[in-house]
């Protein structure tokens, strides 16, 4: 079955009206890669007077270039080029959990729609580029993928709302970055007689960090430096939980890091902040990192597992995913993420189990 993808897009206008169609970011994305109009314009699909006009265009619309061209060193973006990709790439790193919910949303409307529905799935859980895959290999079950934090999506596997929750927990519980107050969190919600744990994927999380590292960054005591700009994830994210039990176990005060204060949303959203200069480093997973070309200082495994009731296991919907996530297919796909592995995937286990190590 098709399935439909939600993607943001921008739209100029200036105060007389004027406006003008945003292609040109593809164009721009491609001059920061290759570094060379010609090459740009190819990667792009586009000829190479339609990538020159595109330029002039624009650099009349702001009043400024975009792009600085060296007569022997190729196409080099000017800061304000540089600015707009950059802000177009926060703006879809920031939206793509609600983006991919709408999607969702949609897809399961469209599948209803058709003749022969198969099962119904619903999955809450904490974004992550592994259970991003998922749709790409729900051709099966109706997988109806709605990204909340983690305890929301266990209060909605508790409420009824939904059929399985995802969350992540350190890799060795406590010894590993599980707080007390994680601990007890998880422990409000999941009920050893009545819940079953699956095995999902495991995944590095650190420092992301600029190429080359220029502010010498070596590990968490480095973030008190008074030239070091950070950029944190929101209060109830799980990396945001592990960073804070990672913080008290070196006794670092979180005040003196600066700007430990300013929240983004995902990890993508953190990466592209890293690289587009407005910070100096963040916290995420491995794969983000590599996405916006940023270096990486590993800190921390996580496992990120999924979770339901003893009596979903045996629907027929469960059993789908369960074949998905077992697949080599879908172990294939979770290996190409930097830092993130497969082992496991769909072992059943018991709750105790997945606590186990803190006793």
């Amino acid at each position: 079955m098709k399935r439909v993808q939600v993607v943001p897009t921008w739209s100029f206008r200036d105060s007389e009206g004027n406006q003008l169609n945003p292609q040109l970011f593809s164009l721009l994305g491609a001059i920061h890669e290759t570094g060379k109009l010609t090459a740009a314009t190819s990667q792009t699909g586009i000829s190479y007077r339609h990538g020159w006009n595109l330029l002039k265009t624009w650099a009349a619309f702001f009043g400024l270039p975009l792009v600085e061209m060296q007569k022997g060193k190729g196409a080099k973006l000017t800061a304000l080029g540089e600015k707009l990709l950059w802000a177009e790439q926060r703006v879809v790193a920031r939206l793509e959990p609600q983006l991919d919910s709408l999607a969702s949303e949609l897809n399961m409307e469209i599948h209803r729609a058709l003749e022969g529905v198969s099962p119904l799935i619903r999955l809450h859980a904490s974004y992550g580029y592994a259970v991003a895959l998922l749709p790409g290999f729900s051709e099966k079950i109706q997988l109806d993928l709605q990204y909340k934090s983690a305890e929301e999506a266990l209060a909605s596997l508790n409420r009824g709302v939904c059929d399985v929750a995802g969350f992540h927990v350190p890799v060795n519980g406590r010894a590993g970055g599980m707080s007390e107050e994680l601990y007890e969190t998880y422990n409000r919600h999941l009920k050893p007689r009545v819940h079953k744990i699956i095995k999902f994927i495991t995944r590095r999380q650190g420092l992301m960090i600029k190429p080359d590292n220029p502010k010498q960054i070596e590990g968490l005591q480095s973030l008190v430096k008074k030239d070091v700009k950070f950029i944190n994830r929101q209060k109830d994210s799980g990396t945001r939980a592990l960073l804070d039990e990672l913080l008290s176990r070196e006794g670092i005060n979180s005040q003196q890091i600066k700007g430990f204060d300013d929240e983004e949303f995902t990890h993508s959203a953190v990466a592209a902040f890293v690289a587009a200069g407005m910070a100096d480093v963040g916290m995420g997973v491995e794969a983000a990192a590599r996405q916006f070309g940023l270096d990486f200082i590993p800190l921390s495994s996580e496992y990120y597992l999924l979770v339901c009731h003893n009596r979903t296991l045996k629907q027929e919907a469960m059993q789908r995913l369960l074949d998905i996530i077992r697949s080599e297919p879908f172990h294939q796909a979770v290996g190409k993420l930097p830092g993130y592995s497969p082992d496991d995937c769909g072992d059943i286990v018991t709750v105790d189990m997945v606590f186990a190590e803190r006793n």
